[in-house]
This record gives structure tokens, sequence and C-alpha cells, in this order.
């Protein structure tokens, strides 16, 4: 007998991934976490029957939300993650030895643990000492923050359920307020290509422009996120990733990636113009 992995897109599109067998399920007080392992993409996590992370393209995700940053502003020491209870967004991070303290803000415990049991690849660094978990709701914690980050990133889920806080007005209003005069938020800001998808990305954009007077998105291929065409948002209080990003202080680091380099960083800001129009 086959199974299969099946995650509708939108009404009319599905995806599907043939799966070995199922590792874990379970009801969190919050969402249903279930793991799979697969031929083609190993294993898989996903929350409330939708993809969110495989071993074989997590590496893309995890590269284009840590490293454009990182690139951008060298100086970077002190960092929030919201969301993020693989643990792909805190394994890169952990990577630049000069980052002081990261702060990881995810609402759902149990995601982290079936993630430290099933998905070592991407959960491997949570044990590092610079990294404190809070389990609570990010927006919450962000509210009593005050000039504490030089980077925010945002690793949430798609606005609805337990990340719907995160996609509104007021939380990045209180990021803002939580990062230092030249501080860098870095969402993840959802597919410009199927109308529902789009519709949020666009809402996002809307509200982070209200507050960063720097404010753009750059894009990746994602072969297992709706449409395998993924964007992420850039907002700053000073640094522009384009004009600012220093090429050769983060190629000193040796710092080998699977999918970013400084080509590529530049690059990922030349959007589409159907993506400039919904924004």
């Amino acid at each position: 007998m086959e199974i299969w992995y099946t995650e509708e897109h939108t009404p009319d599109v599905r995806f599907s991934i043939r799966v070995e067998k199922q590792l874990y399920s379970a009801q969190s007080k919050f969402q249903r976490i279930d793991v799979f392992e697969s031929r083609e993409f190993g294993r898989f996590l996903t929350l409330d029957g939708l993809m969110m992370v495989t071993e074989k393209d997590e590496f893309i995700y995890h590269d284009m939300i840590v490293h454009v940053p990182m690139a951008t502003n060298p100086g970077i020491r002190n960092v929030l993650v919201i969301g993020a209870g693989d643990g792909g967004t805190i394994r890169e991070l952990t990577r630049y030895p000069y980052v002081e303290r990261v702060d990881m803000v995810e609402i759902d415990e149990e995601v982290v643990k079936a993630c430290m049991e099933y998905l070592p690849q991407t959960a491997c660094s949570l044990g590092d000492p610079r990294v404190r978990i809070r389990y609570e709701d990010g927006l919450k914690f962000v509210r009593s923050r005050h000039g504490e980050y030089d980077l925010i990133i945002v690793d949430s889920t798609d606005p609805f359920g337990p990340g719907e806080g995160l996609f509104t007005k007021e939380f990045y209003g209180c990021c803002y307020k939580a990062l230092r005069e030249d501080g860098i938020l870095v969402n993840q800001h959802e597919s410009a290509y199927y109308a529902e998808y789009a519709d949020a990305m666009a809402r996002a954009h809307r509200c982070v422009k209200e507050f960063f007077p720097v404010c753009k998105v750059y894009q990746a291929h994602i072969p297992t996120y709706p449409s395998g065409y993924w964007l992420f948002g850039f907002a700053s209080k000073k640094y522009d990733p384009v004009k600012d990003a220093d090429a050769d202080a983060w190629q000193r680091l040796g710092i080998q990636t699977k999918y970013y380099n400084s080509a590529l960083h530049k690059g990922c800001f030349a959007i589409p113009n159907y993506v400039k129009e919904r924004l």
C-alpha cells in the first residue's frame, strides 16, 4: 500500500510526496505535529498538515533568512528569533563566532521536542550556550523589549493559527522598538504566486513599510513550498541590503553554504515585475 502526504496549495492545486513511514504524530495545545520519512526529501515536518521543513531543501530557506542580514551588517551581536522551532535558523546563526546572544521565542515546546528527536539535522545547535529558548507567544514577548537587538528574524508559520499575530501592524511596530538604532528585521514573507499567499505577502509588506525607512523583498526557490517560489522581507532602520552588504567581510569568515553566496545576495533583490506590482 502506498502512503502519500498531500498538501492543498489552492482549491485547484495539490502537492504530494510519497511517504515511506510516519515517524511521529501528536496534537499539541496549539497545532497538530507530524514527522514523516520520504525517499525523495528525507524526513519532513508538517504543522496542521502544512509543510514546514524537509531535510533535502531546508538549507535554502535557512541560508537565505540568516546570511542575507548577517552579511549586510557584520556588527550583529544580539539576535531575537521568533518561531524557528525546527532549529535550522539557530544552527546558521551559531556559525558566526562573534554572535553573543540568540533569544529564541517559540510558542510550541512540543515542536522543538519533536525536532530534537527526529530532525537533528536542523535542531543540532539548540543546545549552544549562547541560545536561550523561551516558550511563549512572540508578540507578547516582543512588546516588552526596547532597543535590545541588532537583528530580529521572524521564522514563523503562515498568517493564521499560532502565527497569525506575527503578521500584524502591532507586531512590526513592537519589533521596530525592540531593535537598536541600526537594527534589521527579516521575516518569511510568503509567496507572490498564488492569490491567497500573495495577499498575505502584500498586507505584511504594507505593515512593515509604515515603520522602517528601508523595506525590501528578496526571493528564493524552495521546491516544497507552495509554487516553489518564496519571498523574504528585509527591513532596517539604517542598512540597505544591497548597497551596504560587505561581501569581503562575510567571505573572510569562511562559512561554507550550499545556497547563499555574495553574488546571489545582490541578485535575490532583483524581483519580477508581477511581484513589484503586488507590493
